[in-house]
């Protein structure tokens, strides 16, 4: 027995041991928060506070060594975070994460976004590129001397950081650019019905924006089939392209902000609110700091790999964003030369294709060389298809998109709007905003507000009869762009008598503005609702914003409503069901059963309506997750006996058969899933706000522990805006994995009072408390102190940054 005890004592050495290293790497891995440290590159001290949150407070004695203890702290607390940043705004995710990265990689190679950032880069000003120097100065000191251990990321997967590089930055910029505009997925999905649709039920299925008509486009569906591009290799190559791009563009958004002016608060002064709505990831996209230096005293969000303040408050403004969804993505179908292809067809001729060689590196494979092409209007998308695709194609789809011009400055516009002073120098600062464009709101300490939506608009000619609905023909000049909306013209109104200003994806154009902006704005909903609870009474103090941020009321059930409390099913919970919902008046409140019902009958209202007009395998591919509300409220509006019949049986379905084919599919689901008694289901159950890890949430022995999920409230249409994942396996359905990114409440009396909350926590190491100190709270609706007092600031801890040499 003296063998077993000899083996017993080893394995528990063994343990001690393994015990040991690992709270050892913990304690390596955590970032240093107290005492001091020495960084070359810092030109004098500067002090670094963390608050109870972990929310830094940077003071510095210069600007430089301001956005230089950004990247000490961005590296600290994000390593992994700016390590996925930089290799998705550079297409180097293979490298790291194998094969199943290949077709990403290569959609960015082609898409050129470091080849932009790049030229950016070559044509910033001076300002902008002292700012990204010192920025990136912090980063890789930090990266050599900050940092004892790599994040767990980097163990698992066998990668190492490397240094930053100020282009790192600026591809990051371009690609949150590209997360917040969508508009050539709507273009593609457009060609994808046109093989299935005539123009004017596509118009149906993909409405204009409510009380307005289809825009009078050219018959691009006979377009197609002129040019013989209705079917063929050609045409699929180009249908699989948003499935190898990264997202972008969701359906309908969800952002919310509004101002007050004092006259509407309580305060007497101005309050702003503002919600933007992201997809949610672990960490959040979001890091918390405050910053101060000389002509620098602002708080707010930073993204890590940027060095500026998106959003947030200095001592005399505070301002918040929604996207805009303006279209400034257009597609071009150009014609290769067929005696040359190595040149492509345009108005004035055949002209060569501009070429770039990509050398993709691929974890356990070998290197794919790959050549991408551009035109002149932009990079040659199609090219990031299959090899076999791409040399036979006769065509070839390029994209024009204002965030690739090379003479964007996003630095230094950001920059000179967060150190503005009044509305009138926050709205002069933003005339030089190209990509993404958003509706600003803004309000200053003298009482003035204001809402802006800046950025670079193409001008659409005259005779451009498909207005950047579908791709159009790149060797016809009457597509090609005409100028811009002038800047000082872009849509805007201050200080209305009203007293308020808001925003919320909603068409933001008034009627006759004269500019096109965009076909595909938000739906109303929430703006109205914006309206309807500031108008319910005279004055407002910080804590209605706060409840309003938290509404779960959603206007958009309304229209729907009737047609599911009509519906009577032959199935056995449908009595029981219809019980749940006596009540319901759309409000989407997590422990109740009826959204979930809702939710249910309105995806299974959608798939039983459209699908056989699509088809099953279009309709699952593309379409399975949109909601539908705008062409479903069309379709039961008119009673539309043609949508709602299916094509597939000799009989006549009416709208209302297919309602009560609609509840009995919901309610078979949702009993398969949680049980046979409606009055036990609970919205909160399905409704989960998911923040994806990447790559850790798709292992799932890694999931747990690098993922994040909770439980919320709300819908797409509320201003408590978690919008309903409707595709997926059964098990994920009706899940949230785009929220309400940031909740931010600015008081302008009092900047003390100001509060904010981002969805996860400030940190990126999964065993730390303040990797998800903020997840159940954000859930709450609660917020934390932006502009804590001195010593709250460095309860956390204060690290002393030394200059070194």
């Amino acid at each position: 027995m003296r063998w077993m005890r000899r083996a017993l004592w080893g394995l528990l050495l063994m343990a001690l041991l393994l015990a040991g290293a690992g709270w050892a790497y913990l304690q390596r891995a955590a970032p240093r928060v107290d005492g001091n440290l020495v960084l070359p590159g810092a030109k004098a001290t500067i002090l670094i506070q963390r608050d109870a949150h972990g929310v830094p407070t940077i003071r510095a004695e210069s600007a430089h060594d301001a956005w230089f203890g950004l990247g000490v702290v961005h590296v600290q607390d994000r390593l992994w975070q700016m390590e996925i940043h930089r290799r998705i705004g550079a297409g180097r995710l293979a490298e790291a994460f194998g094969p199943a990265a290949l077709d990403t990689d290569r959609f960015l190679r082609a898409l050129g976004v470091r080849r932009t950032a790049a030229a950016q880069w070559a044509r910033a000003s001076a300002e902008s590129k002292a700012v990204l120097q010192a920025y990136t100065a912090g980063v890789n000191v930090a990266l050599a001397q900050a940092v004892k251990a790599r994040p767990p990321e980097f163990l698992i997967l066998g990668i190492k950081p490397a240094p930053w590089d100020p282009v790192d930055s600026l591809a990051w910029s371009i690609m949150m650019a590209w997360d917040l505009g969508g508009n050539w997925r709507s273009e593609i999905n457009r060609l994808r019905l046109s093989a299935v649709l005539p123009v004017e039920r596509i118009d149906e299925l993909l409405p204009p924006y409510p009380g307005d008509s289809p825009l009078p486009a050219r018959d691009y569906v006979q377009l197609y089939r002129d040019l013989g591009l209705a079917q063929g290799a050609t045409r699929k190559a180009w249908l699989n392209l948003p499935e190898q791009a990264p997202s972008s563009g969701i359906e309908g958004t969800g952002s919310n902000n509004w101002v007050l002016a004092g006259a509407r608060s309580t305060t007497n002064a101005p309050l702003l609110a503002n919600d933007p709505h992201l997809g949610l990831t672990a960490p959040a996209l979001w890091y918390l700091a405050r910053i101060q230096a000389p002509g620098l005293d602002v708080a707010g969000v930073t993204m890590p790999g940027l060095p500026t303040v998106v959003l947030g408050q200095n001592a005399r403004i505070a301002w918040g964003f929604t996207n805009t969804g303006p279209d400034v993505q257009d597609l071009y179908i150009e014609q290769v030369d067929p005696a040359d292809p190595t040149r492509y067809r345009t108005p004035d001729g055949s002209a060569a294709f501009e070429r770039f060689e990509e050398l993709i590196r691929v974890k356990g494979q070998a290197d794919v060389r790959l050549t991408v092409r551009a035109t002149r209007h932009g990079p040659v998308i199609s090219d990031a298809g299959s090899l076999d695709d791409v040399s036979s194609a006769s065509h070839v789809l390029a994209l024009r998109w204002t965030a690739l011009d090379p003479d964007t400055d996003a630095v230094a516009t950001t920059l000179a709007m967060s150190r503005a002073g009044s509305v009138a120098e926050f709205v002069a600062a933003a005339e030089s905003w190209v990509a993404p464009m958003q509706n600003m709101v803004v309000a200053d300490a003298d009482g003035a507000i204001a809402i802006v939506s800046p950025g670079r608009v193409p001008v659409r000619r005259a005779d451009n009869d498909l207005f950047g609905l579908a791709p159009a023909p790149g060797w016809d000049a009457r597509y090609d762009w005409a100028g811009w909306v002038p800047a000082s013209e872009t849509p805007r109104e201050f200080d209305p008598q009203r007293g308020w200003l808001a925003s919320a994806n909603q068409r933001v154009t008034a009627p006759g503005y004269p500019y096109f902006i965009s076909s595909d704005w938000g739906l109303p909903y929430r703006q109205q609702r914006i309206a309807q609870l500031l108008e319910a009474k005279p004055r407002h103090a910080l804590a209605d914003l706060a409840a309003m941020q938290a509404d779960v009321q959603s206007l958009a059930a309304a229209a729907l409503l009737p047609w599911l409390k009509r519906a009577a099913p032959a199935h056995p919970q449908a009595t029981a069901a219809q019980q749940q919902l006596a009540s319901f008046d759309g409000r989407m409140a997590a422990d109740s059963a009826a959204p979930l019902i809702y939710w249910a009958w309105q995806r299974a209202l959608a798939r039983r309506v459209f699908e056989d007009e699509v088809g099953e395998a279009l309709f699952s591919q593309r379409f399975a997750g949109r909601s539908f509300q705008d062409a479903l409220e069309g379709v039961l509006a008119r009673d539309d006996a043609w949508w709602c019949d299916d094509k597939a049986t000799p009989e006549a379905e009416t709208c209302s058969a297919r309602s009560d084919l609609a509840l009995a599919d919901a309610l078979q689901e949702l009993s398969a899933r949680f049980g046979g008694d409606p009055a036990a289901w609970r919205w909160g159950d399905a409704h989960v706000a998911v923040s994806e890890h990447r790559p850790f949430s798709k292992v799932s022995v890694l999931a747990p522990w690098f993922g994040l999920k909770v439980p919320v409230p709300g819908d797409t249409y509320t201003l408590n805006a978690n919008r309903v994942g409707l595709s997926g396996p059964d098990a994920e359905r009706y899940r949230s994995t785009h929220g309400p990114s940031l909740r931010a409440l600015y008081d302008l009396a009092d900047r003390r009072q100001s509060s904010v909350i981002h969805s996860s926590g400030q940190s990126g190491l999964p065993w730390q408390r303040a990797y998800r100190s903020f997840v159940q709270p954000w859930a709450d609706g609660q917020t934390v102190p932006l502009w804590p007092d001195e010593a709250d600031a460095a309860v956390g801890g204060t690290l002393v940054v030394q200059p070194g040499g």
